[in-house]
């Protein structure tokens, strides 16, 4: 078990790695809605995977925090 800054890290991390993936989720449930702007779709969905990428890298530090 980690020491009291640690533990309020892996807290911290996992707060923020929930964050990010809601965030993730709202951008893709907005993707359905634009119609029309390819280039706005195409933007969008590389949010996604760039939160995605964000995503598993907090889990990875949140692990490596345990």
């Amino acid at each position: 078990m980690g020491d009291a800054a640690t533990d309020t890290v892996r807290a911290e991390l996992g707060a923020a790695g929930e964050a990010v993936s809601r965030y993730r989720e709202r951008i893709a449930g907005l993707v359905a809605t634009v119609e029309g702007n390819e280039e706005l779709v195409a933007a969008m969905w590389e949010v996604e995977r760039g939160l995605l990428g964000a995503q598993r890298l907090i889990s990875r530090a949140e692990k490596i925090a345990r």
